[in-house]
């Protein structure tokens, strides 16, 4: 069943120890058959190293397993809010990346400070809120996709111009049109951790970027009028 998304989503979790995102099992990759209403998602604590796309599990948007001899992701509850609320979403990563975690434990937004944020994420990163004792008990990683999209419609915050999050004392959550391009987002997310923390290292008293650099940068590779890269 739905083999060559299984084989996409399997090579781009082979992304995340790739691009040095991961440690030990620390992070998953998902991707979403929108016409099926089915996606595929590594499995629970399995080593990237001992995986194949076979062993991607395949569920459905209400949590439950269609396919599999694993049993799937602990963070599948939060993709499927992902899935259910951004429609135009293909692909989620969550990771522990240690820099964007880093920021996530401070509870800090990570500001704009040069174009290349500025290319990929239209404003600060924002990290929210830590949830509740209730919220942790009740339904953890389903509630974590509830403070997600509740707090991305609070802030008015698109998901498409904002392809990621941090959450308060845990990590980062990603997205993309499919789930390459939700690594993508993950890869940036790190790398614009590590410039903040550097920029604000170096100089203290930084300001963000200007407005008008940020919308140059951003909407030159973004929307109608995108002129960056090939036709």
């Amino acid at each position: 069943m739905l083999e060559e998304l299984k084989k996409k989503v399997y090579e781009a979790n082979m992304l995340l120890p790739k691009y040095g995102l991961v440690t030990f099992t620390w992070g998953n990759v998902s991707g979403i058959d929108r016409e099926s209403g089915l996606f595929a998602i590594k499995p629970s604590g399995v080593p990237y190293e001992d995986l194949s796309p076979e062993d991607m599990v395949i569920v459905d948007l209400n949590g439950k397993v269609v396919e599999g001899k694993y049993r799937p992701s602990s963070d599948t509850a939060t993709h499927v809010e992902l899935y259910k609320a951004f429609g135009n979403i293909g692909g989620v990563v969550h990771t522990h990346s240690s820099y964007a975690t880093s920021w996530a434990q401070a509870g800090r937004d990570i500001p704009v400070y040069g174009t290349t944020h500025a290319d990929y994420y239209y404003g600060d990163i924002p990290c929210l809120r830590c949830l509740n004792a209730d919220e942790v008990e009740e339904a953890y990683e389903e509630n974590t996709g509830h403070l997600i999209v509740d707090e991305f419609k609070r802030l008015d915050r698109d998901p498409d111009a904002v392809p990621g999050c941090l959450c308060k004392n845990h990590g980062p959550f990603c997205w993309g049109k499919d789930p390459v391009h939700a690594v993508e987002s993950a890869v940036v997310l790190e790398e614009v951790a590590k410039m903040a923390y550097r920029t604000e290292t170096i100089n203290p008293k930084v300001e963000r970027a200007p407005q008008y650099l940020q919308d140059k940068h951003y909407f030159r590779k973004h929307g109608a009028n995108a002129y960056y890269g090939q036709k």
